[in-house]
């Protein structure tokens, strides 16, 4: 059992980087349009960086929600050591389980998150730097050009932001990584829309809401998840399902944030007279109807486990199709991803 789990997690990323890698050939096939050199490997760190955003934001998100569980767990003896008190700090992982008062959480993945988004970030400054190519090698790339360009200053913003995150994430005060995470989320909010774009500042402005509400999302609930399972052994079924609840609660809202600010989005770069035709005729529409399909699919999977976890006998069996929504929130974040790779379907 203990190997299962890292194995099925292993084949399922693997799965999911094929996305990227293979969509750009996939979705451009019969379009006429060009494909940008490299875009199955951009549109790979874009994922990467897209995922490493996810998870510590995703962390943050519900380590804040389990303090509002009702009964914060304050002198309540263990389940499985009794008289043992759950509100003594970890030994060796420090800011993962709180002090006095406060509800103990998994191990964080937030330094391993931060380590992949540097790497990402820093694969992405490279092809900004050799004019948004991918380099041959180390003498193809323009580290000093980075700083004469918009795009350049702000993939090099991305890459310092994730290694301070990094660094907040391994230090005594993790809520720090907070200010660098969001940093990187401006940073990909501008990009997205160039100053030749008609009225950027709106597109910036839905893309950071679109992006923060969707990292919460995603992030959040394989960490809720991950809480339930360890809150079940110490506290048993109530507080892991008041949490879970608490989650799906605030869930709802974000699901219609990302919904309405995705449409609007789509309706900036698609006229809503060429939609339906662009949806099947360009490769940005093939994404994004994959993509609005694969959203559809996680909402009926959240609606499912809000179902049990409210009406079942046991809460915790919204857990089988909340892991299900967790895969299929991996293959959005794949096909974002992949979105951000092919060309728009209108030039501005």
């Amino acid at each position: 059992m203990t190997l299962t789990r890292p194995v099925a997690v292993l084949v399922l990323a693997a799965l999911a980087a094929l996305i990227p890698l293979l969509g750009p050939s996939t979705a451009l096939h019969g379009t006429g349009e060009a494909a940008a050199p490299g875009a199955g490997g951009v549109a790979l760190l874009r994922t990467a960086l897209f995922a490493a955003l996810c998870v510590p934001l995703g962390e943050l998100f519900v380590n804040r929600l389990a303090r509002s569980v009702p009964g914060a767990f304050v002198n309540r003896p263990a389940r499985s050591v009794p008289g043992a008190f759950v509100n003594r700090p970890a030994r060796s992982v420090p800011g993962t389980e709180e002090a006095a008062g406060r509800p103990v959480v998994p191990r964080g993945w937030s330094p391993f998150a931060a380590a992949a988004g540097f790497v990402a970030a820093l694969g992405l400054a490279s092809v900004v730097a050799t004019g948004n190519l991918v380099p041959d090698g180390l003498s193809d790339i323009d580290v000093g050009g980075l700083y004469a360009s918009r795009d350049g200053k702000l993939a090099l913003l991305e890459v310092n932001a994730f290694l301070v995150a990094g660094l907040c994430a391994l230090s005594r005060r993790p809520g720090t990584q907070l200010w660098p995470l969001a940093a990187v989320v401006v940073a990909e909010a501008l990009r997205a829309h160039p100053t030749t774009e008609h009225t950027p500042l709106t597109g910036s402005a839905l893309t950071l809401v679109h992006l923060t509400c969707a990292a919460l999302w995603t992030g959040g609930l394989p960490h809720a998840l991950r809480t339930l399972r360890r809150w079940h052994r110490r506290y048993g079924t109530e507080a892991g399902a008041a949490l879970l609840g608490l989650y799906a609660r605030v869930a709802t809202v974000l699901l219609a944030a990302v919904t309405a600010t995705g449409v609007w989005s789509s309706l900036r770069r698609m006229p809503p007279e060429t939609v339906l035709q662009q949806l099947t005729a360009t490769a940005y529409g093939r994404a994004l109807l994959a993509k609005v399909l694969l959203v559809a699919a996680v909402a009926a999977l959240a609606l499912w486990a809000r179902r049990r976890l409210r009406r079942a006998a046991d809460p915790l069996t919204a857990c089988v199709p909340a892991w299900a929504e967790v895969v299929a929130l991996g293959l959005v974040v794949a096909v974002s991803g992949l979105l951000t790779a092919l060309p728009p379907p209108i030039r501005w």
